[in-house]
């Protein structure tokens, strides 16, 4: 079977950087598994960042770049370019011998109720600039065939823990700004859906009291009690009761009713909230999974994983525990998504977007030339 060369891009929710990875495999089930890399964007970047998430509450168009959202694009796409040049340079890769580039981009908006999502960053740009073809805008095709448009790394998930040998089910859980959870059960489809907020409101909540971006190591809210009223109001939130399939914007929940609590009882409510949130989500799943392999950045928190061990219903593990590169994850997951481009193999399943049929999606920004394959 046929290997392809990828690198995957993933600029997450939390906004933190731009995380590279390496990835020869057949976009199904065969992975080898190469160098990683991540470069963090500055305070600036992240104020454009927030900037944009603003301005872009407002739009209606796809194509539309009002306000902060056009510079906002200028900056992912030339943070992207610096991060792989960087990449190749650092483990002496020739951008020749890459295949496809995954290019998520940076979600600035995601309605899918409106059959609307938008993720900025120029792909054509990063083609021509990079001489490599890259794989992009993997969302839109199944929001416009009535899709949530999220998760989109399950298909991975299933890979990743298929080539692990573990046994399921098992549910890979994935913590950056917003949390989701794909239940795996051998081979049959996954399913998957966003659980609620991941660290987005943490750091929120750091951000507007401290001007920090993150709770490092959980410190802030290991300090603090968590307020049961307000926990409790806060799971009240029609979302939960929602069945899957279903999808988050970033923005679909506040810190606000944190605001009369200290710094360190609001950061321990925020905290137990993401943990609460994904322990309601497996009163949705077929079965309680035998084990859950936290990834993403709340995996460094030590503070959330004890809370996640604490209210869910089996063993939690993080990635690094099981031997996976968690950091790494979703990128290698866009590695895997865009070989899946070229190939042809949907993105998307009913399970995990709710999609009517699994569906193919993704475009090809062509840096004219030819492809290669590993053999």
């Amino acid at each position: 079977m046929t290997l392809f060369r990828a690198i995957g891009l993933m600029s997450g929710t939390s906004m933190d950087g731009v995380d590279v990875a390496l990835l020869d495999t057949d976009g199904e089930n065969r992975l080898a598994f190469g160098p990683t890399g991540f470069f963090p964007y500055s305070d600036a970047d992240r104020e454009l960042l927030r900037a944009a998430l603003a301005d872009a509450t407002r739009l209606t168009d796809r194509a539309a770049r009002p306000g902060a959202v056009g510079a906002a694009e200028r900056l992912i796409t030339e943070r992207h370019v610096q991060a792989v040049e960087a990449f190749l340079r650092a483990e002496r890769l020739d951008p020749a011998s890459v295949d496809i580039l995954g290019f998520h981009g940076q979600t600035v908006l995601h309605r899918p109720q409106s059959r609307l999502t938008v993720q900025i960053g120029d792909a054509l740009s990063l083609a021509e600039r990079l001489g490599v073809d890259v794989a992009y805008d993997f969302r839109g095709a199944d929001v416009a065939a009535g899709g949530e448009g999220a998760p989109l790394v399950p298909a991975y998930h299933r890979a990743l823990v298929a080539s692990s040998g573990l046994e399921g089910p098992v549910a890979v859980i994935n913590i950056g700004g917003v949390a989701n959870v794909t239940f795996v059960d051998g081979d049959a489809e996954p399913i998957a859906f966003d659980t609620g907020p991941g660290n987005a409101l943490i750091d929120d909540l750091m951000l507007a009291r401290t001007g920090s971006p993150v709770d490092r190591d959980g410190a802030t809210a290991a300090e603090g009690r968590v307020d049961e009223a307000i926990l409790q109001s806060m799971l009240s939130h029609p979302y939960f009761q929602k069945l899957p399939p279903k999808s988050l914007d970033r923005n679909d929940f506040s810190f606000r009713a944190t605001d009369e609590l200290s710094l360190e009882d609001a950061a321990a409510t925020l905290t137990a909230f993401t943990a609460a949130s994904l322990a309601l989500a497996f009163s949705q799943t077929p079965s309680a999974p035998r084990r859950a392999i936290v990834c993403g950045g709340g995996a460094h928190n030590p503070t959330l994983m004890r809370a996640l061990a604490d209210r869910l219903p089996c063993p939690v593990a993080t990635a690094a525990e099981v031997g996976w590169m968690g950091d790494a994850i979703e990128a290698q997951a866009f590695a895997f998504l865009a070989v899946r481009v070229l190939k042809g193999l949907p993105l998307t399943f009913p399970g995990t977007t709710g999609v009517s049929a699994p569906t193919k999606g993704g475009e090809i920004a062509a840096a004219q030339r030819g492809r290669r394959a590993i053999g």
